[in-house]
C-alpha cells in the first residue's frame, strides 16, 4: 500500500495516476471538500482524520503502508516534518513530491518569510490589503497590530467553514470574496480594481497554484506585492515531476506491484 499525502490538486493527480498503474493507493486529506474530490477514484482508500506524528506511525504500522508520498501543500511544514519522522522510525521510504516555484521578476515584490511578517510589511504599502493566502492563516492578519485600521480583503474558499471563520473574525461581507480558483489574469485584475487593492499578499505556490496570475495582475496594476517564502525544510527525498516519482515508486516496489 502506497500512503498519498494529497492535500492539493496534483497530490490527487498523484495518487489517482498510481491507482490507474494499478498501485494500492490510500489518499490522506484534512478537509471534507478534499474527500469529495476524491470520489472520482472508486479504488482509492481515503483517510479524513488528521494525523500527527504518532498517528501517522500507527496508520503506517496498522495497514501495512510500503512507502510515503508527500504532495501536501509547498506551505505545510509540519505534514511533512511529521512524515518524514514517522517514515524514518517505521523504516518506509519516503519522497517529497514538491510544484515548481514560479519565477519573480517585479521590482515591487517584497519577500518575507512568514505570515506576521507579511502583515507587517503590507502595513507600510497600503491601507486596503488584499489576501490570497486562503483562510489557514487569516487570523494572524485580522488580529494584526500593524493593520489595525487597514482594510483587509480576503479571497477565500466558499464553504461553509470558512465563511462561519470569516465571521467569527468580524470580516464583513464587503471583506470576503468566496470563489474557488484558478484565476485568470484578467479576473485577478477585476477583482484588486473592485475591492481597491492597494497591496497584495500571496505565498509561492507555483502555476497551479494561480501565483503566476496573481503576481502579473498586480504588476499591469503597479500593485505591490507581498510574497511570503516557502518553508525551508530539508526533505529525504524530493522529486518535481510525476515521472520521477514513478521511478522511486518502481525502484522500491522491484515490479512486485503494479
Amino acid at each position: 500500500m502506497i500512503f498519498v499525502a494529497a492535500g492539493t490538486q496534483d497530490g490527487r493527480e498523484l495518487a489517482g495516476a498510481l491507482l490507474q498503474a494499478g498501485y494500492d493507493v490510500t489518499a490522506s486529506v484534512v478537509s471534507s471538500y478534499g474527500e469529495k474530490l476524491l470520489k472520482q477514484y472508486p479504488r482509492l482508500i481515503v483517510n479524513d482524520k488528521p494525523l500527527d506524528e504518532e498517528a501517522l506511525k500507527d496508520y503506517i504500522w496498522q495497514h501495512d503502508i510500503r512507502l510515503f508520498i508527500d504532495a501536501s501543500h509547498p506551505y505545510a511544514a509540519n505534514v511533512s516534518g511529521n512524515a518524514m519522522r514517522a517514515c524514518r522510525a517505521t523504516n518506509i521510504p519516503y519522497i517529497r513530491y514538491e510544484r515548481a516555484s514560479v519565477p519573480v521578476d517585479y521590482d515591487k515584490a517584497y519577500r518575507v518569510e512568514s505570515y506576521e511578517e507579511a502583515a507587517n510589511t503590507a502595513a507600510c504599502l497600503g491601507t486596503t490589503v488584499f489576501l490570497t493566502t486562503g483562510s489557514r492563516n487569516l487570523k494572524t492578519f485580522v488580529l494584526s497590530d500593524a493593520l489595525k485600521g487597514h482594510t483587509i480583503i480576503a479571497r477565500i474558499l466558499p464553504t461553509a467553514g470558512v465563511l462561519k471563520e470569516c465571521e467569527e473574525l468580524g470580516l464583513t461581507p464587503k471583506q470576503i470574496v468566496a470563489i474557488q480558483g484558478p484565476f485568470s489574469e484578467e479576473l485577478n485584475i477585476a477583482l484588486y480594481r473592485q475591492y481597491g487593492a492597494d497591496v497584495v499578499i500571496t505565498k509561492n505556490s507555483g502555476a497551479i497554484g494561480g501565483t503566476d496570475t496573481k503576481i502579473t495582475a498586480a504588476k499591469k496594476l503597479g500593485l505591490p506585492v507581498v510574497l511570503i517564502d516557502r518553508p525551508k525544510l530539508q526533505y529525504d527525498v524530493i522529486a518535481y515531476t510525476f515521472e520521477d516519482v514513478f521511478a522511486f515508486v518502481k525502484k522500491h516496489f522491484d515490479g512486485s506491484e503494479g
